[in-house]
C-alpha cells in the first residue's frame, strides 16, 4: 500500500477499526456508530494508509479481515473497554454513571421501554448484541444471553425462558421475513418459505411491515402480547422456546452502578 505514514494511528480511529471488525460490515457499523457510511470508508482507508497494510478485503459480502486485519483486532482487545472505564472515572463526579447492556434486538427495545426516565446512580448504553463481545474481558457490563455462560469469571442470573409465537392483523396472510441468521428466522423459512410476503434486513422494518398488514410476524411473546396493533394468531412455538440468562463479570456486578442497573433489568424482565 505504499509508505507508511510516520503519523501514529489516533485511539479514535483504532477504536473505529475494532467496531467495523467487530460488525463485519459498514453498514452493522454504522448502526452501532452513527456514522455515515461514506465516512466509515474513508476513514478505514485512511487508517490502512496510515498504518502501511491492508487491513480489509472488500466484498459483496462485508468487510473480512485480512490476516493483518486479524492481528491487529486482537491487539485492540480491551480497548473499548479501557475506554469506557476512563470515561466512568472522568464522570466520577456524576450521579449517572454509564453502565453497558448487550442483549438482542426485541430484548433491548423491550428494556429500552421497560426503563422509565427517572433519578437513578447508572445511565443505560446500549451495545449492539452482534459485536464479538467478551464478557469475561469487561468490554460490556450486562449481558442477556440464551445460554449460561461457561467462563468461570462470569455471573448468571436465570431469567423466565423466551417463548415465540405469529402476530399479526385479523384477515391478514403471508409471512415479513428478515435475514436467516436467528433461529426464528431460520424456522420461518424451513416452514413457510413459499409465504413470505414481504422481507427486510432491520427487525423493527419488520414490524413497521406487518403492522401495516404485508403479513405476519414472529416475534417473542413479550413483544408481541404487549402491542397494541397486532395480535396473537399462533400457540407458543415450542421448537423456538429458548432459555434466558443475565451474565455480569464476577468483580464488575459488586459495581453499585451495575448492581442497580441488574436489580432494574431483572425487575423489568421478570414482568414478561
Amino acid at each position: 500500500m505504499g509508505f507508511m505514514n510516520e503519523t501514529l494511528a489516533s485511539l479514535d480511529d483504532l477504536e473505529l477499526f475494532a467496531t467495523v471488525a467487530q460488525s463485519a460490515s459498514l453498514s452493522a457499523a454504522h448502526r452501532v456508530t452513527r456514522i455515515p457510511l461514506p465516512t466509515l470508508s474513508r476513514r478505514m482507508a485512511a487508517l490502512e494508509q496510515k498504518l502501511g497494510r491492508t487491513l480489509f478485503q472488500r466484498g459483496p459480502h462485508g468487510y473480512a479481515l485480512t490476516a493483518d486485519g486479524r492481528t491487529l483486532a486482537a491487539e485492540l482487545t480491551g480497548l473499548a473497554d479501557t475506554r469506557h472505564r476512563v470515561a466512568r472515572w472522568q464522570a466520577a463526579g456524576d450521579t449517572r454513571a454509564p453502565v453497558r447492556i448487550t442483549a438482542g434486538f426485541w430484548t433491548s427495545r423491550f428494556l429500552a421501554q421497560g426503563l422509565r426516565p427517572k433519578d437513578r446512580i447508572w445511565q443505560p448504553r446500549f451495545v449492539p448484541a452482534n459485536a464479538r463481545l467478551d464478557m469475561a474481558r469487561r468490554e460490556a457490563d450486562i449481558g442477556i444471553r440464551n445460554a449460561a455462560p461457561d467462563h468461570r469469571w462470569l455471573a448468571r442470573q436465570q431469567l423466565a425462558p423466551v417463548q415465540f409465537a405469529v402476530y399479526g392483523l385479523p384477515g391478514v396472510s403471508g409471512f415479513v421475513a428478515s435475514s436467516p441468521d436467528v433461529p426464528s428466522q431460520r424456522w420461518l423459512q424451513a416452514h413457510y418459505a413459499d409465504k413470505i410476503t414481504a422481507t427486510a434486513s432491520d427487525p423493527r422494518l419488520c414490524l413497521d411491515l406487518a403492522e401495516a398488514g404485508h403479513g405476519h410476524i414472529i416475534l417473542p411473546t413479550f413483544v408481541g402480547d404487549n402491542l397494541g396493533t397486532l395480535s396473537r394468531q399462533s400457540d407458543p412455538i415450542m421448537d423456538l422456546q429458548h432459555e434466558a440468562w443475565l451474565v455480569a463479570h464476577q468483580d464488575g456486578r459488586h459495581d453499585p452502578p451495575v448492581r442497580a442497573a441488574i436489580d432494574e433489568i431483572v425487575s423489568i424482565l421478570s414482568e414478561t
